[in-house]
């Protein structure tokens, strides 16, 4: 009996704290690399977004609008017919497999070790043994001058977790790509910002 009566506090411990973690606000992480050969922010701070072949569809508006959104917080605005700046954006998703340190697997049909899948499948159990992929998130944009096309701006976002939310999740990476835009910081560097979940 009394190992049995501690069951109940740990199930209502973790629904706790389930609840407590919802109630916060959640930071995502970004690792940022930025180039720059700007002294100031334009002037007329304008552009455009140059969409490549790929991006020619409705489902890249979401993304395009976030990029957007991030540019105008720095500063800049949107103006197709009379642009200072060209910007190209990149954006990719991809999940990341991971193994499990802790546990071993004897020889079967894929060798020794391994990844086996998700951890949570698509209806909340748990699978052992199993663990979740990292969803890996990355942006990137590009600024050339609209005269002479040399590239004046180059930075770049990525983000592992093993949650996904998208697209917000590309409007905080963005977000972080342009931080400290027209100067950023050299080289490398953590930026993390909250993540906002998009209004009902």
């Amino acid at each position: 009996m009394t190992q049995r009566r501690w069951i109940p506090a740990l199930v209502l411990g973790l629904a706790a704290a389930t609840l407590a973690g919802c109630s916060t606000t959640r930071l995502v992480d970004g690792q940022v690399q930025s180039f720059s050969t700007l002294a100031a922010v334009p002037a007329p701070a304008t552009y455009r977004i140059e969409r490549l072949p790929s991006q020619q569809t409705p489902a890249f508006d979401a993304v395009a609008t976030l990029a957007e959104q991030a540019l105008t917080r720095v500063g800049l605005q949107r103006d197709d017919a009379a642009p200072r700046l060209v910007v190209q954006l990149g954006v990719q998703a991809e999940a990341v497999p991971r193994h499990d340190p802790f546990q071993s697997y004897g020889p079967g049909p894929w060798g020794f070790g391994g990844w086996y899948g998700r951890g949570w499948g698509l209806h909340g159990s748990w699978r052992f043994g199993e663990p979740t992929p990292l969803h890996r998130r990355a942006v990137s944009i590009l600024m050339r001058d609209a005269t002479t096309q040399a590239v004046v701006y180059e930075t770049s976002a990525v983000h592992e977790d093993v949650w996904v939310s998208d697209p917000v999740v590309y409007g905080v990476l963005f977000d972080a790509a342009l931080t400290g835009f027209p100067l950023p910081p050299q080289g490398p560097r953590q930026v993390r910002l909250p993540l906002v979940p998009p209004a009902p």
